[in-house]
């Protein structure tokens, strides 16, 4: 697996070193810098590639959501903040996850999980059925699960599988775009680690998406025409 160059942005020397302690911990991550602020990141950004930023929030000179907003080439972006009040604007921003200060490495490594790179399921993984426009095979652990497309609500990207929500939660390993190819034009994705199916949507309401089950999901900027489109 190709390692993720990452790139710290905190000015608390201690939140430096928990994390860059936490990313050692992870054979897949790289740190390739770890900056003080944000002038700091543009810089190093600017002169190598890199695939996943840990992003504070209150920095000194730019604040780590107007760093976001200058961005051209966003990397991935997991925030470590210790103000939970920017949660909403930071998945408008397409974060990948928002972790509260003080965190612990279990839940370091859920947020990593989000954000490696897409591979392609093994063949292991794959079925070969042919399938109805009504369902779809998957396979989740070692059973082959039919499901009717009209009781999927959601699904979630995981990493290098996908979370399936019907009356219940099913993993499958597939990526969020692969699976998407194996669904209806009733499914669109709204978000990078959102798909919904647009039978279950209850109401748009300004930059998020409610379904029937009152579930709320953000929409993503790069998804927001097609949605519209859609509707």
């Amino acid at each position: 697996m190709k390692k993720l160059q990452c790139i710290i942005a905190d000015d608390e020397p201690i939140a430096r070193q928990i994390l860059e302690r936490y990313i050692e911990e992870v054979p897949h991550l790289e740190l390739i810098g770890s900056c003080k602020d944000a002038f700091e990141v543009m810089e190093m950004s600017q002169k190598r590639a890199v695939d996943l930023l840990f992003l504070d929030i209150n920095m000194p000179k730019l604040s780590g959501l107007s760093l976001l907003k200058t961005m051209r080439n966003k990397p991935e972006v997991i925030i470590t903040t210790a103000y939970a009040a920017y949660a909403v604007e930071g998945f408008e921003l397409e974060v990948r996850d928002y972790l509260l200060k003080p965190f612990s490495f279990e839940r370091f490594y859920q947020a990593v999980l989000k954000v490696q790179k897409e591979e392609q399921p093994s063949n292991i993984n794959q079925v070969t059925v042919k399938e109805s426009p009504d369902f779809i095979f998957v396979k989740s652990d070692k059973k082959i699960i039919k499901l009717m497309l009209s009781e999927i609500s959601h699904i979630e990207a995981y990493g290098n599988y996908v979370k399936i929500y019907t009356d219940t939660r099913i993993l499958s390993a597939h990526t969020l775009t692969d699976f998407l190819k194996k669904l209806s034009d009733d499914f669109i994705r709204i978000h990078k680690s959102y798909v919904i199916n647009f039978n279950h949507l209850r109401l748009i309401d300004g930059n998020q998406i409610i379904l029937e089950n009152e579930l709320k999901f953000p929409i993503g900027k790069s998804y927001r025409k097609a949605i519209l489109d859609k509707i």
